[in-house]
């Protein structure tokens, strides 16, 4: 990992190419100032890349490696993502903003998904049914077994938030089961990116296995669209992921996509409120809100509202926000400075509709970079723009109601279905977790996040799985063979 802000290269087929496409310039959100300038790929290189992954899984070196094989390799990947640990603080922190406070979440806990993907490589997939049960009145005399073979190629498409995280959920399942990949990051964060594959390539798997290419929309396009793509996986806004589904159409290829949310954060009648302050503002600051399961709708009982929103506001406005290299900060830069305007926009319409800046909003003015101010808003419904669309930034919303019923509408009430919490005495918190429409729901602030459990959610949050059993068996086929019994 020598020179970390050097160009970075297009890997494909196991060498390291400069791009021959447009110029990409890697922007620093904590100074605004550039880190470096790379090229992107051209449609012949991506192409090479997509023959380089096809080939590989079809019959090269790659496709030969046993189960035990990919496990000795994903396991290396892991000691290789912890060895050069503080190289990746210092990365995610200049390219992405993170502060070191959140090290776990940007490499601690990638490292921990791939060593149980390498597990998962030598068990293979599980589930309920590893053979057909066989039903008594079926006239059909045979026996029969099902095989999970791996998918193919994968198209892995990964956002700026948590680039090493993304890989992990992305990579670590496709080189489990078999699959080969081409991997496309976000321009915005390929610096952190290339160092993965840097140890991906370090680690020893087989040229082709893994490609990394990326540049702007049209390259995405031409991957997913490509016949020698077999699954696409794709992590970002909902808007773009609809468009990998159109684009993924003509060919019926696969696509597991995790996108938006707009997450709930219910407090129960009864509950102590200034238990949930803080756990409740962080969960919607973690990774300055650039967090697609951050639960940024706060639904409180009308009679404790004012308290929850005075406490919150207080506990925001002592929050450390600066510098991610100081052990101190708690919140980093928003990526860029056009989303930072983004963001103010939705805050000036809510202010605009009725709604009312509590905290924050501003740019701190001794700060150089995209900087914005943990933000909450109050005095407004359910209904309101910034209430229903994704912002990904440091803002929280705070939404009244009057009884449980009420608050189980306002907390379905919403096109993202991916993460909610609860609040209040486990048995009821459970109880009411069964009314939410939500692919998870923490109970007074869950455990942390698991290698073992699906990550997704219904309507806008995306398709399929993630993690867990159920995203490793998004990566492959089942295949019935069926023999007759004499």
């Amino acid at each position: 990992m020598t020179d970390l802000y050097a160009p970075v290269e297009q890997y494909v087929n196991g060498r390291w190419v400069a791009g021959d496409g447009e110029e990409i310039v890697s922007i620093s959100p904590v100074t605004g100032r550039p880190l470096g300038t790379s090229r992107s790929a051209s449609a012949a290189q991506v192409q090479h890349a997509l023959t380089a992954a096809r080939e590989a899984f079809d019959g090269g070196e790659w496709s030969k490696l046993g189960p035990k094989e990919r496990s000795v390799l994903l396991h290396r990947l892991a000691d290789l993502i912890e060895r050069d640990r503080e190289k990746f603080i210092q990365l995610v922190a200049a390219e992405v903003g993170a502060p070191i406070s959140s090290a776990a979440l940007h490499v601690d806990q990638p490292a921990t998904f791939f060593r149980w993907y390498a597990e998962a490589a030598e068990r293979g997939p599980k589930d309920g049914y590893e053979q057909p049960m066989g039903l008594h009145h079926d006239p059909i005399t045979s026996d029969s077994m099902l095989l999970r073979e791996p998918v193919g190629v994968v198209g892995a498409i990964t956002a700026f938030n948590v680039p090493v995280m993304l890989a992990a959920w992305k990579l670590g399942p496709a080189l489990a089961s078999g699959c080969s990949a081409v991997l496309l990051s976000s321009p915005k964060a390929i610096l952190t990116t290339r160092a993965v594959v840097r140890l991906i390539e370090e680690a020893g798997f087989p040229a082709g296995a893994v490609n990394f290419v990326f540049g702007p929309p049209a390259v995405t396009e031409q991957v997913v669209s490509a016949p020698e793509v077999d699954l696409v996986t794709f992590t970002g806004s909902a808007a773009v992921g609809s468009h990998i589904m159109a684009l993924a159409a003509p060919t019926l290829k696969k696509v597991v996509l995790e996108l938006g949310g707009k997450s709930p954060n219910i407090i129960l009648p009864g509950t102590d409120i200034a238990s949930t302050v803080q756990a409740s503002a962080l969960r919607f600051c973690r990774n300055t809100g650039q967090a697609c399961g951050a639960t940024t709708r706060t639904l409180v009982p009308r009679a404790d509202y004012d308290q929850f929103a005075e406490e919150t506001a207080r506990f925001l406005e002592g929050m450390t926000i600066g510098d991610p290299l100081d052990p101190k900060t708690l919140l980093g830069p928003l990526i860029t400075d056009e989303h930072v305007t983004r963001v103010e926009g939705f805050l000036e319409r809510a202010v605009q509709a009725g709604a009312t800046i509590a905290t924050g909003g501003r740019r701190p003015s001794d700060l150089e970079g995209f900087f914005l101010q943990p933000t909450l808003v109050t005095n407004l419904t359910n209904s309101f723009e910034i209430a229903q669309e994704e912002l990904f930034a440091p803002v929280g919303t705070v939404i009244a109601y009057d009884d449980v019923d009420e608050a189980g509408r306002i907390a379905n009430d919403i096109k993202y279905h991916l993460n909610a919490n609860v609040w209040g005495p486990t048995p009821d918190a459970i109880a009411f977790a069964r009314r939410i429409r939500s692919g998870t729901v923490t109970i007074n602030g869950g455990g942390g996040f698991r290698t073992d459990v699906p990550w997704g959610g219904p309507g806008y949050s995306g398709i399929g799985r993630e993690n867990g059993e159920e995203g490793f068996r998004e990566f492959f086929e089942v295949k019935h063979v069926q023999w007759p019994v004499r």
